[in-house]
């Protein structure tokens, strides 16, 4: 494996294992019990709302620099100056959008209220994605990955101390509340994002200059297409949720919908992380014709072992998760949800991997094309599943799509790029899931304490994809080695330098 791609999500994984999960199973959790299943329901509705039209923000600016600066580095004073102008005014044209789209769809009053701030949010978490895109195109991994927590770390602390400081009454938390944290989050994260590009672009003049603003969107603008119908395809169900099915359970339906779909989105999160490095690897290795047959191959089979962990793991236990996750209210419905999303967890996890390797090479048709379909197909389900099955039809939709979605682009993946992993790799992979579910099944049935069994389980899988190859333990130990050589290198060079000032 690339040493460059398993150092640096080895760094990546770790620092969002250590915020995340107290971020979703404490804090955001904590917020939806504490406003309720219909607060928060319209919220989720209206910020996936406001995500359908990112496009609007972005037009592909932050996949095309990040391709592009990872290539060309010496542009990334001339295109941050100029690709900034463009997003503060694709920001302006945004928010006419969503208000314009959402006065059309009946959003009335305190919906309207707080559109303005997701809006916003939305607005602030663009500009730090594009900054991110510069900081990891010049293989600032590292820095970059603590930057990829830090709102929600910051998030933690505000929210933390509103919800149980003891200073505030918890009934008087409210989703605004949770809403302006975030706006605070991505703030400072911003402006620490904005210093470390400084750094290294010197003094920046930002001089209108329309025709390179206008050159940048116009080559753009083939991403842009993308990132919509993406957009699309991935956050629809929680809106037409709300939309569709009648004014007295659409909201309560919404946020059953919330509870599994917490988990899905942090775990899709964490999967993200995948493509903003392998982005510009797979860029910068395009360029200099390097093969990426290796790459590809280690970095997909650990996708899938570690989605595949999480997967089997939360399906098996999904009610155990949502009761204890939300003790006070029922959780059956929640938790077939959460059982039809992991499926479509693993799905939209590998689709970074070869999405992505389509997208640095340019073939920017075929994913158009594939996430049209993927559109179509989606809107086609969730009219036909939602009035039937409310929040569970919705579930199964997003199944759905992102299964078809993901073999798609793996199939075109191989035809461009003429991949072979071997009958091999398949059959390991198999395996990987039919052991892993049996050893699973068999171990929740015989172990009675909950929190064991799926601590014992959780070890199980994990064993079984090294035991299956799919991680490769040979190249941890390599990586681990190299580090700690790298580590005492360091450390000898910091002695050396002190006594020579001494």
């Amino acid at each position: 494996m690339d040493r460059r791609f398993l150092k640096n999500i080895v760094f990546l994984l770790f620092v969002n294992l250590l915020i995340k999960p107290f971020w979703i199973l404490g804090v955001d959790t904590a917020v939806q019990v504490n406003v309720g299943d219909v607060a928060y329901g319209s919220y989720l509705a209206l910020s996936n709302f406001a995500c359908l039209f990112y496009i609007v923000l972005d037009i592909g600016l932050t996949n095309f620099n990040n391709r592009n600066i990872a290539q060309f580095p010496h542009l990334l004073a001339k295109h941050f100056a100029g690709i900034s102008q463009a997003k503060i005014f694709l920001s302006v044209v945004y928010f006419a959008i969503i208000f314009a789209v959402g006065l059309l769809i009946g959003y009335r009053g305190e919906q309207l209220k707080l559109l303005a701030l997701v809006g916003l949010n939305q607005v602030l978490l663009s500009f730090i994605l594009y900054v991110r895109s510069n900081i990891s195109a010049l293989l600032l991994f590292k820095t970059d990955s603590i930057l990829s927590i830090l709102d929600r770390l910051l998030m933690i602390l505000i929210c933390g101390f509103l919800l149980w400081s003891g200073i505030f009454p918890r009934s008087s938390f409210n989703i605004y509340w949770f809403v302006y944290a975030q706006t605070a989050s991505y703030v400072v994260t911003l402006i620490l994002a904005v210093a470390v590009v400084l750094k290294h672009t010197g003094r920046l003049t930002l001089k209108l200059n329309v025709p390179f603003v206008l050159m940048i969107i116009k080559k753009s603008l083939p991403y842009a297409m993308l990132v919509l119908l993406m957009s699309f395809y991935s956050r629809l169900e929680p809106v037409l949720i709300e939309r569709i099915l009648p004014d007295d359970i659409a909201a309560q339906q919404t946020g059953i919908y919330a509870r599994a779909y917490r988990l899905f989105d942090a775990g899709n999160n964490i999967s993200y992380l995948f493509s903003v490095i392998l982005l510009p690897l797979f860029a910068a290795m395009i360029k200099q014709n390097e093969s990426l047959q290796n790459l590809v191959k280690q970095s997909f089979g650990l996708m899938v072992a570690m989605t595949g962990v999480v997967a089997v793991n939360c399906m098996f236990f999904s009610g155990d998760i949502m009761r204890l996750m939300y003790p006070e209210s029922s959780s059956e419905e929640a938790s077939v949800i959460l059982m039809i999303l992991m499926g479509s967890f693993v799905s939209i996890s590998v689709t970074y991997i070869f999405g992505t390797l389509l997208t640095a090479n340019g073939n920017l048709r075929y994913l158009n094309i594939v996430s049209g379909i993927g559109v179509v197909v989606n809107i086609m389900l969730n009219m036909l599943f939602i009035p039937h099955f409310m929040a569970v039809g919705a579930a199964f939709t997003s199944l759905c799509v992102q299964s078809v979605i993901c073999v798609a682009e793996y199939l075109i993946a191989k035809k461009v790029f003429k991949l072979s992993f071997g009958m091999s790799f398949w059959v390991r992979m198999a395996v990987f899931f039919i052991v892993s579910a049996v050893a699973v099944w068999i171990l929740k049935q015989n172990i009675t304490n909950v929190l064991s069994a799926a601590g014992i389980s959780i070890l199980t899988t994990i064993i079984i994809a090294f035991v299956t190859k799919l991680i490769d333990y040979k190249e941890l130990l390599v990586l681990a080695k190299t580090s700690l050589q790298q580590i005492k290198a360091k450390s000898r060079n910091k002695v050396h330098v002190n006594e020579n000032n001494s």
